[in-house]
């Protein structure tokens, strides 16, 4: 697909300087853009790159308009923003041809909309729904008793148990398991363990996008929940009756154990660990790798370490402990010299 530069600016609500006739064929940044490409000038660091691009087109921050690049721009409010509108301009499924394979295994039972595609090798089991414009691809597997909305995208690989609910506009990237059962089991007093039934579901609600390999467990009773807007990178474990927040983000290899709720608009990093039944505010900040084994009742807070403490707290401590070496050093420096003039009788 080509579009001008001046159609681009429009659809991302950008201002165009130089020719906005000019055709642009697809996106790249700018050490690697061609001829043709917008790229995108995201921090004035990268000025004099962008006066190199081989790039037709550049977007960049309204504050840069005025600097002459060599090449037409489109001025934003936001790149970022606008960066994610572009790159769905050039991504566009609108013209997806809709086609149910005729080696798709689909239940009679089953409903699928007309306007749906259905790779080969996909399987939809009993009682299943499966909303308008919704792709699923190869190898992916759908329980029975699944609702699955509008606009929805489900990779090669995808597996979906029973009875879970998914809204409109989810990506559920290649293996990701949806419903598998929790980590529960009762300890008997000979020792062993008797499994406990997972009789419950996972509940998605819509603009959710779940990242290869990631796994939610289906809950005991009642649902796991993952709200609106809410995004998860690959490799994370959700464990059963998990709620997340709308608009929460979670970087990869992060767990959280069961029948934790952690609030709206949070920023969980990559290989986080946060323990069960804890409740996490709204807006809270957890660096990678940081182990949060209590509950946090304020907004607006950031937390480091394991156990987790308050993040400027955590930087004071470990400017402390970076420095222990020495200070073990000096304190064994004044001790011998305390013990030198103990001995020798001076009057401390």
């Amino acid at each position: 697909m080509t579009y001008t530069l001046k159609t681009i600016a429009e659809q991302i609500g950008g201002i165009v300087s130089g020719d906005g006739d000019i055709i642009i064929n697809g996106a790249s940044n700018l050490e690697s853009a061609e001829e043709g490409q917008i790229a995108f000038l995201s921090n004035d660091k990268y000025i004099r790159t962008a006066k190199k691009t081989r790039a037709s087109a550049i977007l960049l921050h309204k504050e840069w308009q005025d600097i002459d690049l060599n090449v037409p721009t489109i001025a934003v409010d936001n790149v970022y923003e606008s960066l994610a509108d572009l790159l769905a301009i050039f991504g566009n499924h609108s013209n997806q041809n809709y086609v149910i394979s005729a080696a798709a295994s689909i239940a009679k039972s089953a409903y699928v909309h007309s306007k749906c595609k259905i790779d080969a090798f996909a399987v939809i089991k009993d009682s299943s729904r499966i909303g308008e414009h919704t792709v699923i691809m190869s190898h992916a597997y759908v329980g029975k008793n699944v609702t699955i909305g509008k606009n929805c995208t489900l990779y090669p690989g995808v597996k979906i148990y029973n009875d879970a609910i998914i809204g409109d506009n989810v990506i559920l990237h290649s293996n990701v398991i949806i419903g598998s059962d929790g980590f529960g089991f009762a300890p008997l007093k000979n020792g062993t363990f008797k499994k406990i039934p997972h009789i419950g579901n996972v509940v998605i609600e819509d603009d959710v996008e779940i990242g290869a390999n990631t796994v939610v467990d289906r809950a005991t009773m009642g649902s796991t929940l993952i709200r609106k807007g809410v995004k998860l990178d690959n490799l994370i474990q959700v464990a059963h009756n998990v709620e997340i927040g709308k608009n929460t983000v979670i970087a990869a290899q992060a767990g959280i154990a069961g029948s934790t709720k952690v609030g709206a608009n949070c920023q969980i990093g990559g290989q986080a660990a946060l323990v069960g039944h804890i409740n996490i505010a709204d807006r809270t900040l957890i660096q990678g790798q940081s182990g949060m084994t209590k509950s946090t009742r304020k907004e607006n807070t950031k937390w480091y370490g394991t156990p987790a403490i308050n993040y400027d707290n955590y930087l004071k401590s470990f400017a402390i402990y970076k420095n222990l070496p020495d200070l073990q050093s000096k304190i064994i420096q004044l001790e011998k010299q305390l013990k030198l003039l103990t001995e020798r009788g001076d009057q401390i």
